[in-house]
C-alpha cells in the first residue's frame, strides 16, 4: 500500500468526507483528490502536516513502518473506533436445536 492509498485508508476509517480531511489536515481539497487518483505521490511534507494533527497521531507508526503498537495507542485504521466498514451479520429468525 503506497502513501496515497495509507492516507485514504486513515480518511475513511475516520469517517471522513475528502472535504473534511481537507479542512482538518489544512491539505487543499484539489491535492487530496490528486493523491487518492494517483496523480501525485505523497511526500514526507505532507506526511508530517497529517500525523501532527491529534485526530490522526494514531496512524502515525502505521503510515510510517506498516507496524502497530496498540499498548502505545499506535493502530492502524482497520483497528480505528470506527472501522474502515462496519462489520456484522443479520440473525435469521429461525430457531435451532
Amino acid at each position: 500500500m503506497n502513501l496515497a492509498q495509507k492516507l485514504r485508508s486513515i480518511r475513511k476509517a475516520e469517517g471522513l468526507t475528502q472535504a473534511k480531511f481537507s479542512e482538518i489536515s489544512g491539505m487543499a481539497l484539489g491535492t487530496i483528490k490528486n493523491y487518492e487518483g494517483g496523480h501525485n505521490d505523497v511526500g514526507l511534507q505532507v506526511v508530517m502536516q497529517v500525523v501532527n494533527r491529534p485526530e490522526f497521531q494514531k496512524y502515525t507508526l502505521w503510515l510510517m513502518t506498516d507496524k502497530t503498537a496498540p499498548e502505545a495507542g499506535q493502530i492502524a485504521p482497520a483497528l480505528a473506533h470506527s472501522g474502515p466498514d462496519v462489520t456484522g451479520s443479520s440473525r435469521s429468525g429461525r430457531k435451532t436445536g
